[in-house]
């Protein structure tokens, strides 16, 4: 027997991205940003939606929405179908036009000033018709966004053991001191030396965050954090300024007034190259290849010490 759409479903079908970008973002003119149209338009779809299902699917919360009972159940009926959606639309209009496209591609904080800039910039200019998209977050932002569909590839420092990824290099986190510190001169040192001092970190959410506190943990005590803040050359100059010590990455341009010093026992983190398709189109497949081709660029620059 053929099978067809029945009339409520063809009604509702144009009004569900609207939907699903209001439910990801819980907020209608974030929403509305994301698609790239008036905040009305997307209001007035979500009603029409609600209209033709008989039931509300969002309430105000604040300034935003969150879904109702219904809603939540309509979104994890259909988030997985939107997205297969979404891709298949891509990939199609991808493979008409192998040479341009759209990469939505994303990378960390810790690669942002030098190496992955200069490596889009290289493909770009081999590639000048592919658009990228890029986002820039910590690694479990990332990895949350390849998992949904919003992100096609992503950088991501360590990679996630659910996602398919290319390992490209390591990262090593030092210990970063001001000069005048009283361990600037060391070339290593043991965490136990460091229960008395105060730290200066990320938030909770980043892997740095949680690998400073694990291994404090593995050394028996709990690192006490005077100041708490997302941006990692803030926090590279506030150390500098003698307010505190931070577990980092090497940044990829000089700092002033800061030292860095080995720690015992800290393995090197994997980079790695996620991707969230399961049919890359050829601009995904292109700028994957490019990149892991160029692995050797996102090394951690003390692997030569």
């Amino acid at each position: 027997m053929d099978w067809f759409l029945s009339d409520e479903t063809a009604s509702v079908v144009p009004l569900l991205a609207a939907f699903d970008a209001a439910a990801r973002e819980g907020h209608i003119t974030h929403a509305a940003d994301r698609l790239g149209v008036p905040q009305s338009s997307v209001s007035r779809r979500i009603k029409s939606l609600e209209q033709a299902l008989g039931v509300p699917l969002f309430q105000q919360m604040g300034r935003g929405v969150t879904l109702t009972t219904a809603g939540h159940e309509l979104h994890q009926r259909t988030e997985a179908a939107i997205r297969e959606l979404d891709d298949a639309i891509t990939t199609v209009r991808s493979n008409a036009d192998p040479d341009g496209g759209v990469v939505r591609f994303g990378f960390p904080l810790t690669l942002g000033p030098v190496s992955v800039p200069s490596l889009l910039a290289e493909f770009h200019r081999s590639a000048p018709r592919i658009r990228l998209h890029l986002v820039q977050s910590h690694g479990e932002a990332l990895a949350q966004m390849v998992r949904e569909g919003r992100l096609d590839l992503a950088v991501m420092i360590p990679p996630p053991a659910d996602l398919p990824v290319t390992v490209l290099g390591s990262q090593r986190l030092l210990l970063h001191v001001a000069n005048t510190h009283r361990l600037a001169h060391r070339e290593r040192v043991d965490l136990d030396e460091l229960t008395d001092e105060h730290f200066i970190a990320s938030p909770r959410t980043y892997h740095v965050r949680k690998e400073l506190e694990r291994h404090c943990a593995d050394a028996g005590f709990d690192p006490y954090i005077a100041f708490e803040i997302s941006e990692f050359e803030t926090i590279r100059a506030l150390v500098a300024r003698g307010l505190g010590i931070a577990l980092l990455p090497r940044s990829e341009t000089a700092v002033s007034g800061l030292t860095t010093v080995r720690v015992t026992g800290i393995d090197d983190r994997a980079i790695g190259l996620a991707i969230g398709t399961r049919h890359p189109s050829p601009a995904v497949h292109r700028l994957r290849t490019y990149i892991t081709a160029r692995s050797a660029r996102l090394r951690d620059p003390g692997d030569d010490e």
